[in-house]
């Protein structure tokens, strides 16, 4: 058994108010990218969508289940549908019995009446071909659809044609319908006229959420995610000589993602920290990097701890308030050189871990490592710090970073040349000490740091 959902569009004029175009065909248009919008976004429910007249329509029968049962899907798709600029929404056995409900204004009508008995009360203007003839059938004394079931089949098929008596069997579940369903384009771009102009980022934000439940809608149905998308905002015909045609954000997330909330969030910290040039009267969006997404099953029961924000996505989110230079992790590099084995980078930007390449483990390392190695004062040919030390293991010596270019104006290298020791101080316990080496020198002059203590 079929389970159809009627959604329909707001009316081309109501689109078309804040437009200075007003002519038909704008109207069309600006409908059929709706309509178009909407459809992408109702795939990730079903594969059975399509277009007619001012609806889009879903079969989604064999997606109740899927979705949390009957009233979570409903309840789902009247919150986004609303969202997204439609007028209506309303279920109903066939397609066409949907959509003249939606047209009513009745969500199922009665439920517990059979389908003949509500759609027979239902007036003429929510089938398009009778409403097309609705002046003609209202002379004859029709007003609902059961007026019209009544009057002969053989007379109404020689006056209006066949398509009109074809209409109501398929919306009485009498004769099949067959329908085109919508494909999904391989890219997702997708651009709103905004109904009057903007001049706070701040209020774009109201528009994006539409083009943002839309991709997330075509992410779902291509089950896959995105690291990165393109917000552009275009700037009104009238503004300003200095003022650029146009201005952009593109935003990165650390993890493959297609949560529109979290895409809101993340527009949202970014627009509060930008400046309009100029009022926007059009915003366009675009889904740069996607990438496949694995699925998570979901729970049979409850789980509180899924609940909220992921790690990830608040340091996503206080990256892009506070700026991503303000919000760091450590990450470790493959270097033998202590002081390189870690280093700081944005905590937004995804990376991969790379190994670490320890130091040979002929002697112990430190658990404090200080960020300045300490030069040690002398006496005679042993280093001091807080009295004479003594050398308890090494020497393990270290030659590495002739690779590595100073970023200084004379480029020099970065290479170290030392001898590791571990040594003994009756007052601050076991360091971590080395001695530069100088071939020159063959090491008699050449100076002691501390480097670690132990803990």
């Amino acid at each position: 058994m079929q389970y159809w959902v009627a959604l329909t569009l707001c009316p081309p004029s109501a689109a078309a108010n804040s437009s200075p175009r007003t002519d038909a065909g704008a109207g069309a248009a600006a409908t059929a990218s709706q309509q178009q919008a909407v459809g992408w976004w109702a795939l990730q429910f079903t594969p059975r969508v399509a277009v007619l007249d001012e609806a889009v329509l879903l079969e989604v029968a064999a997606s109740r289940r899927l979705f949390g049962g009957e009233a979570a899907l409903r309840e789902r798709l009247c919150a986004e549908a609303q969202v997204l600029g439609c007028e209506a929404v309303a279920w109903g056995p066939t397609a066409r019995a949907a959509l003249a409900f939606a047209r009513a204004g009745w969500h199922d009508g009665d439920g517990s009446m059979p389908l003949t008995q509500r759609l027979d009360r239902l007036p003429l203007h929510t089938v398009s071909e009778l409403a097309r003839e609705q002046a003609t059938l209202v002379r004859l004394g029709c007003k609902t659809l059961g007026d019209v079931r009544r009057l002969p089949r053989g007379g109404l098929s020689r006056r209006f044609g066949k398509a009109l008596l074809e209409a109501l069997d398929q919306a009485y579940g009498l004769r099949p319908q067959a329908f085109e369903w919508l494909v999904l384009p391989e890219r997702f771009e997708t651009r709103l006229q905004l109904p009057s102009r903007v001049e706070d980022a701040q209020a774009l934000v109201f528009g994006a959420r539409r083009l943002l439940m839309q991709m997330s809608g075509w992410l779902a149905a291509r089950h896959a995610g995105v690291r990165r998308f393109t917000f552009v905002w275009h700037y009104d015909f009238h503004r300003g000589r200095d003022a650029p045609e146009r201005d952009e954000l593109q935003i990165r997330t650390a993890d493959l993602t297609r949560e529109t909330s979290h895409f809101e969030r993340l527009l949202s910290e970014h627009l509060a920290k930008t400046t309009l040039a100029a009022p926007v009267d059009d915003i366009r969006l675009c889904a740069d990097e996607v990438e496949p997404l694995e699925e998570v099953s979901a729970s049979l029961l409850q789980d509180p701890a899924r609940g909220g924000e992921s790690v990830t996505q608040l340091i996503e989110r206080v990256s892009a308030r506070l700026g991503a230079d303000k919000v760091l992790r450590p990450v470790l590099r493959a270097d033998h050189r202590p002081e390189h084995v870690q280093t700081w980078q944005p905590a937004g930007e995804a990376g991969l871990r790379k190994p670490v390449v320890a130091l040979p483990a002929l002697l112990p390392q430190p658990t404090w490592l200080l960020a300045t190695p300490l030069r040690l004062a002398m006496q005679g040919q042993r280093p001091m710090y807080q009295g004479v030390l003594e050398t308890v293991a090494g020497p393990c010596r270290l030659e590495a970073g002739w690779w590595d270019r100073d970023r200084s104006e004379a480029g020099e290298t970065a290479a170290v040349a030392r001898d590791y020791y571990v040594m003994f101080s009756a007052h601050a316990g076991l360091l971590w000490v080395y001695k530069e080496r100088d071939v020159g020198a063959q090491g008699r002059n050449s100076p002691w740091f501390l480097h670690g203590i132990f803990g």
